[in-house]
Protein backbone atom coordinates (compact mmCIF):
# COMPACT_ATOMS: atom_id res chain seq x y z
CA UNK A 1 0.00 0.00 0.00
CA UNK A 2 1.17 2.93 -1.16
CA UNK A 3 0.20 6.33 0.88
CA UNK A 4 0.60 10.27 -1.99
CA UNK A 5 1.06 13.05 -0.51
CA UNK A 6 0.18 15.57 -2.10
CA UNK A 7 -3.42 13.82 -2.79
CA UNK A 8 -3.74 13.65 1.06
CA UNK A 9 -3.17 17.70 1.10
CA UNK A 10 -5.86 17.94 -2.07
CA UNK A 11 -7.96 16.28 -0.06
CA UNK A 12 -7.37 17.86 3.25
CA UNK A 13 -7.84 21.55 1.04
CA UNK A 14 -11.18 20.42 -0.07
CA UNK A 15 -11.83 19.74 3.09
CA UNK A 16 -10.38 22.63 5.02
CA UNK A 17 -12.84 25.19 1.98
CA UNK A 18 -15.93 22.76 3.60
CA UNK A 19 -15.17 23.96 7.23
CA UNK A 20 -14.44 27.55 6.42
CA UNK A 21 -17.69 27.77 4.86
CA UNK A 22 -19.20 25.85 7.80
CA UNK A 23 -17.98 28.24 9.64
CA UNK A 24 -18.97 31.19 8.36
CA UNK A 25 -22.68 30.26 8.17
CA UNK A 26 -22.40 29.05 12.27
CA UNK A 27 -20.68 31.79 13.06
CA UNK A 28 -22.95 34.73 10.66
CA UNK A 29 -19.89 36.28 9.18
CA UNK A 30 -20.74 35.36 5.91
CA UNK A 31 -23.22 38.30 5.50
CA UNK A 32 -19.94 39.96 6.29
CA UNK A 33 -18.92 39.20 2.81
CA UNK A 34 -22.17 38.54 0.78
CA UNK A 35 -25.59 38.87 0.43
CA UNK A 36 -28.10 36.95 2.51
CA UNK A 37 -29.76 35.81 -0.79
CA UNK A 38 -26.67 33.70 -2.09
CA UNK A 39 -26.46 32.02 1.80
CA UNK A 40 -28.04 28.78 0.08
CA UNK A 41 -25.61 28.88 -3.00
CA UNK A 42 -22.96 29.50 -0.30
CA UNK A 43 -24.36 26.36 1.53
CA UNK A 44 -24.37 23.84 -1.37
CA UNK A 45 -20.88 25.14 -2.07
CA UNK A 46 -19.68 23.84 1.26
CA UNK A 47 -21.36 20.54 0.55
CA UNK A 48 -19.87 20.49 -2.91
CA UNK A 49 -16.27 20.43 -1.39
CA UNK A 50 -17.11 18.01 1.44
CA UNK A 51 -18.89 15.68 -2.22
CA UNK A 52 -14.89 15.90 -3.53
CA UNK A 53 -13.24 15.78 -0.14
CA UNK A 54 -14.56 11.98 -0.31
CA UNK A 55 -13.98 11.28 -3.57
CA UNK A 56 -10.18 12.66 -3.45
CA UNK A 57 -9.99 10.19 -0.82
CA UNK A 58 -10.04 7.30 -2.85
CA UNK A 59 -6.49 8.87 -4.72
CA UNK A 60 -4.61 8.92 -1.42
CA UNK A 61 -3.75 5.18 -0.98
CA UNK A 62 -2.89 2.86 -4.18
CA UNK A 63 -2.19 -1.17 -3.86
CA UNK A 64 0.84 -2.38 -5.29
CA UNK A 65 -1.28 -4.17 -7.98
CA UNK A 66 -2.48 -0.70 -9.23
CA UNK A 67 1.41 0.79 -9.50
CA UNK A 68 2.13 -1.96 -11.75
CA UNK A 69 -1.07 -1.55 -13.51
CA UNK A 70 -0.36 2.19 -13.71
CA UNK A 71 2.97 1.74 -14.71
CA UNK A 72 2.29 -0.31 -17.53
CA UNK A 73 -0.50 2.37 -18.45
CA UNK A 74 2.24 4.98 -18.76
CA UNK A 75 4.33 2.64 -21.03
CA UNK A 76 1.75 2.26 -23.27
CA UNK A 77 0.80 5.91 -23.95
CA UNK A 78 4.85 6.55 -24.19
CA UNK A 79 4.59 4.56 -27.53
CA UNK A 80 2.07 6.54 -28.62
CA UNK A 81 4.03 10.22 -27.87
CA UNK A 82 7.38 11.64 -29.48
CA UNK A 83 10.50 9.62 -29.70
CA UNK A 84 11.93 12.49 -27.97
CA UNK A 85 9.78 12.29 -24.91
CA UNK A 86 7.45 9.70 -23.35
CA UNK A 87 6.37 12.61 -20.38
CA UNK A 88 2.44 12.85 -19.31
CA UNK A 89 1.51 16.42 -19.79
CA UNK A 90 -0.93 16.44 -16.67
CA UNK A 91 -0.39 15.77 -13.07
CA UNK A 92 -1.41 11.97 -11.35
CA UNK A 93 -0.48 13.31 -7.85
CA UNK A 94 3.11 11.24 -7.76
CA UNK A 95 5.39 13.92 -9.66
CA UNK A 96 8.16 15.61 -7.77
CA UNK A 97 6.73 19.07 -5.74
CA UNK A 98 8.62 21.74 -7.48
CA UNK A 99 8.40 25.33 -7.05
CA UNK A 100 5.58 25.47 -9.62
CA UNK A 101 3.45 23.54 -7.58
CA UNK A 102 4.19 25.48 -4.49
CA UNK A 103 3.03 28.37 -5.88
CA UNK A 104 -0.18 27.07 -6.75
CA UNK A 105 -0.94 25.56 -3.46
CA UNK A 106 0.18 28.73 -1.72
CA UNK A 107 -2.49 30.84 -4.00
CA UNK A 108 -4.84 27.95 -2.98
CA UNK A 109 -4.31 28.44 0.99
CA UNK A 110 -4.00 31.76 1.33
CA UNK A 111 -7.57 32.57 1.45
CA UNK A 112 -7.88 29.47 4.07
CA UNK A 113 -5.26 30.73 5.96
CA UNK A 114 -6.87 34.63 6.02
CA UNK A 115 -10.33 33.11 6.50
CA UNK A 116 -9.46 31.04 9.64
CA UNK A 117 -7.12 33.12 11.28
CA UNK A 118 -8.03 36.80 10.39
CA UNK A 119 -11.19 38.38 11.74
CA UNK A 120 -13.82 39.37 9.32
CA UNK A 121 -13.19 43.28 8.86
CA UNK A 122 -16.05 45.57 8.43
CA UNK A 123 -15.82 48.27 5.80
CA UNK A 124 -15.25 51.69 7.55
CA UNK A 125 -14.51 55.45 6.80
CA UNK A 126 -11.46 54.74 5.40
CA UNK A 127 -12.83 52.70 2.56
CA UNK A 128 -15.68 55.35 2.40
CA UNK A 129 -13.10 58.01 1.31
CA UNK A 130 -11.28 55.57 -0.92
CA UNK A 131 -14.47 54.93 -2.89
CA UNK A 132 -15.37 59.22 -2.77
CA UNK A 133 -17.28 60.36 -0.05
CA UNK A 134 -19.26 62.50 -0.91
CA UNK A 135 -18.80 63.12 -4.26
CA UNK A 136 -19.99 59.50 -4.64
CA UNK A 137 -22.95 60.78 -2.65
CA UNK A 138 -23.34 63.57 -5.44
CA UNK A 139 -23.19 60.77 -8.56
CA UNK A 140 -25.90 58.79 -6.91
CA UNK A 141 -28.09 61.67 -6.72
CA UNK A 142 -27.51 62.69 -10.62
CA UNK A 143 -28.30 58.72 -11.02
CA UNK A 144 -31.49 58.51 -9.59
CA UNK A 145 -32.71 61.57 -10.66
CA UNK A 146 -31.76 60.63 -14.40
CA UNK A 147 -32.46 56.98 -14.26
CA UNK A 148 -36.06 57.66 -12.46
CA UNK A 149 -38.73 60.23 -12.57
CA UNK A 150 -40.52 61.15 -9.17
CA UNK A 151 -43.69 59.58 -8.04
CA UNK A 152 -46.80 61.54 -8.48
CA UNK A 153 -48.95 58.69 -7.17
CA UNK A 154 -47.62 58.57 -3.90
CA UNK A 155 -49.85 59.53 -0.74
CA UNK A 156 -48.51 62.75 1.02
CA UNK A 157 -50.49 62.79 4.38
CA UNK A 158 -50.36 66.07 6.62
CA UNK A 159 -48.66 65.82 9.92
CA UNK A 160 -47.51 68.25 12.96
CA UNK A 161 -44.47 68.06 13.74
CA UNK A 162 -44.77 69.78 17.13
CA UNK A 163 -47.36 66.60 17.96
CA UNK A 164 -44.51 64.53 17.39
CA UNK A 165 -41.88 63.93 20.18
CA UNK A 166 -39.02 62.19 18.58
CA UNK A 167 -36.55 62.13 21.61
CA UNK A 168 -39.23 59.63 23.37
CA UNK A 169 -39.17 57.30 20.20
CA UNK A 170 -34.88 57.41 20.47
CA UNK A 171 -35.24 56.62 23.78
CA UNK A 172 -37.71 53.77 22.98
CA UNK A 173 -36.72 51.90 20.26
CA UNK A 174 -34.18 48.76 21.15
CA UNK A 175 -31.58 47.79 18.89
CA UNK A 176 -32.11 43.61 17.92
CA UNK A 177 -29.44 41.32 19.11
CA UNK A 178 -27.71 38.93 16.63
CA UNK A 179 -30.93 37.61 14.72
CA UNK A 180 -29.28 36.17 11.37
CA UNK A 181 -32.74 35.04 10.57
CA UNK A 182 -33.70 39.16 10.34
CA UNK A 183 -31.76 39.87 6.81
CA UNK A 184 -32.36 36.30 4.96
CA UNK A 185 -36.33 36.91 5.65
CA UNK A 186 -37.02 40.72 4.98
CA UNK A 187 -35.02 41.05 1.76
CA UNK A 188 -37.51 39.53 -0.37
CA UNK A 189 -40.84 41.14 -0.94
CA UNK A 190 -44.14 41.22 -2.92
CA UNK A 191 -44.78 43.77 -5.13
CA UNK A 192 -47.22 45.02 -3.19
CA UNK A 193 -45.44 45.40 0.35
CA UNK A 194 -43.10 47.13 -1.93
CA UNK A 195 -45.20 49.92 -2.85
CA UNK A 196 -46.76 49.98 0.56
CA UNK A 197 -43.72 50.98 2.23
CA UNK A 198 -43.52 53.90 -0.31
CA UNK A 199 -46.36 54.89 0.14
CA UNK A 200 -45.61 54.39 4.19
CA UNK A 201 -42.89 56.89 3.38
CA UNK A 202 -44.67 60.16 2.36
CA UNK A 203 -47.12 59.05 5.08
CA UNK A 204 -45.67 58.29 8.11
CA UNK A 205 -45.43 61.22 11.05
CA UNK A 206 -41.54 60.43 10.76
CA UNK A 207 -39.13 58.58 8.60
CA UNK A 208 -37.60 55.99 10.35
CA UNK A 209 -34.77 54.38 8.34
CA UNK A 210 -34.61 50.61 9.72
CA UNK A 211 -32.07 48.41 7.93
CA UNK A 212 -35.54 46.81 5.78
CA UNK A 213 -35.93 49.98 4.05
CA UNK A 214 -33.03 52.25 4.80
CA UNK A 215 -31.51 51.95 0.65
CA UNK A 216 -35.45 52.07 -0.61
CA UNK A 217 -35.87 55.37 1.50
CA UNK A 218 -32.92 56.64 0.73
CA UNK A 219 -33.44 56.65 -2.95
CA UNK A 220 -36.82 58.06 -2.93
CA UNK A 221 -35.50 60.89 -0.73
CA UNK A 222 -32.70 61.85 -2.62
CA UNK A 223 -34.81 61.73 -5.88
CA UNK A 224 -36.97 64.62 -4.95
CA UNK A 225 -35.60 66.46 -1.72
CA UNK A 226 -37.71 68.90 -1.52
CA UNK A 227 -40.84 66.76 -0.78
CA UNK A 228 -39.42 65.33 2.37
CA UNK A 229 -37.55 68.89 3.36
CA UNK A 230 -39.06 69.89 7.10
CA UNK A 231 -39.40 66.20 7.73
CA UNK A 232 -38.56 63.93 10.60
CA UNK A 233 -36.21 61.49 10.22
CA UNK A 234 -34.11 58.76 12.38
CA UNK A 235 -31.40 56.38 11.35
CA UNK A 236 -28.18 54.98 12.46
CA UNK A 237 -24.38 54.50 10.92
CA UNK A 238 -20.99 55.28 11.28
CA UNK A 239 -19.19 58.65 11.34
CA UNK A 240 -17.56 59.86 8.13
CA UNK A 241 -15.03 63.01 8.19
CA UNK A 242 -14.25 64.51 5.03
CA UNK A 243 -11.75 67.25 4.30
CA UNK A 244 -13.21 70.35 3.04
CA UNK A 245 -16.91 70.03 5.23
CA UNK A 246 -17.40 72.58 7.74
CA UNK A 247 -16.60 72.03 11.45
CA UNK A 248 -20.35 71.46 12.34
CA UNK A 249 -20.69 69.21 9.23
CA UNK A 250 -20.08 65.16 8.89
CA UNK A 251 -21.51 62.25 7.06
CA UNK A 252 -23.45 59.47 9.06
CA UNK A 253 -22.83 56.37 6.32
CA UNK A 254 -23.84 53.06 5.76
CA UNK A 255 -22.19 50.39 3.33
CA UNK A 256 -24.55 49.15 0.75
CA UNK A 257 -23.88 45.27 -0.40
CA UNK A 258 -25.34 43.87 -3.90
CA UNK A 259 -23.91 41.14 -4.23
CA UNK A 260 -20.72 40.93 -1.75
CA UNK A 261 -18.03 43.44 -0.25
CA UNK A 262 -16.20 43.55 -3.79
CA UNK A 263 -19.10 45.71 -4.96
CA UNK A 264 -20.11 47.58 -1.48
CA UNK A 265 -21.12 51.29 -2.38
CA UNK A 266 -21.35 54.23 0.25
CA UNK A 267 -24.73 55.39 1.01
CA UNK A 268 -25.44 58.65 3.88
CA UNK A 269 -26.31 61.54 4.92
CA UNK A 270 -24.86 65.06 4.96
CA UNK A 271 -25.68 65.91 8.57
CA UNK A 272 -24.75 68.99 10.79
CA UNK A 273 -24.56 69.22 14.75
CA UNK A 274 -22.78 71.30 17.20
CA UNK A 275 -21.17 68.07 18.58
CA UNK A 276 -19.50 67.34 15.15
CA UNK A 277 -15.89 68.27 16.23
CA UNK A 278 -16.24 66.07 19.28
CA UNK A 279 -17.34 62.82 17.13
CA UNK A 280 -14.92 60.41 15.10
CA UNK A 281 -14.83 58.28 12.25
CA UNK A 282 -16.12 54.90 12.79
CA UNK A 283 -18.03 56.21 15.67
CA UNK A 284 -21.60 54.62 15.44
CA UNK A 285 -24.37 56.36 16.33
CA UNK A 286 -28.27 57.08 16.58
CA UNK A 287 -29.75 59.98 15.49
CA UNK A 288 -32.62 61.76 14.99
CA UNK A 289 -33.49 65.50 13.27
CA UNK A 290 -34.83 67.47 10.67
CA UNK A 291 -34.47 66.88 6.21
CA UNK A 292 -33.09 70.10 4.64
CA UNK A 293 -31.22 70.45 1.53
CA UNK A 294 -27.32 71.75 1.04
CA UNK A 295 -25.46 71.91 -2.38
CA UNK A 296 -22.36 69.73 -3.26
CA UNK A 297 -20.03 70.40 -6.24
CA UNK A 298 -22.91 71.78 -7.85
CA UNK A 299 -25.67 69.08 -6.71
CA UNK A 300 -28.38 68.92 -4.11
CA UNK A 301 -27.89 66.75 -1.54
CA UNK A 302 -30.37 65.90 1.43
CA UNK A 303 -28.38 67.90 4.96
CA UNK A 304 -29.67 66.50 8.42
CA UNK A 305 -30.35 68.94 11.33
CA UNK A 306 -29.21 66.70 14.28
CA UNK A 307 -31.70 67.27 17.30
CA UNK A 308 -30.48 64.14 19.20
CA UNK A 309 -27.94 61.56 18.92
CA UNK A 310 -26.63 58.71 21.14
CA UNK A 311 -23.02 56.17 20.70
CA UNK A 312 -24.04 52.72 20.12
CA UNK A 313 -22.31 49.67 19.57
CA UNK A 314 -21.64 48.46 15.77
CA UNK A 315 -24.68 46.42 14.60
CA UNK A 316 -23.59 42.65 14.12
CA UNK A 317 -24.59 43.11 10.73
CA UNK A 318 -23.45 46.30 9.95
CA UNK A 319 -24.23 46.36 5.95
CA UNK A 320 -27.37 46.88 4.53
CA UNK A 321 -28.96 45.19 1.53
CA UNK A 322 -31.21 46.03 -1.27
CA UNK A 323 -34.93 44.65 -0.96
CA UNK A 324 -35.37 41.68 -3.66
CA UNK A 325 -38.96 41.84 -4.97
CA UNK A 326 -40.61 38.46 -5.58
CA UNK A 327 -41.83 37.95 -8.99
CA UNK A 328 -44.07 35.24 -8.14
Amino acid sequence: MKIHFQQALRALILLAFCGLIFQLHYTGDITKYINPKYVRLSQSASILFLFLFFIQITRIWTSKREEVDHEHHHGQDCCHHDDHSCSHHHDHGDTPFTGKKLLSYSIILFPLLTGFFLPAKTLDASIAEKKGGLAILGNQKQEVNTSAGSDENADESDFDLEDYSFEEELEEVEEPEHDLSVNEEVQEISNEEFEQLKKDLYSAPAIKMDDKVFSLYYEEISKDIDKFVGREIEFQGFIYKEQGLASNQLVISRFLITHCVADASMIGFLSEMEEAPELYDNMWVKVSGVIDKAAYNGTELPLIKIKEWKEIEEPFIPYLYPLTIRIL
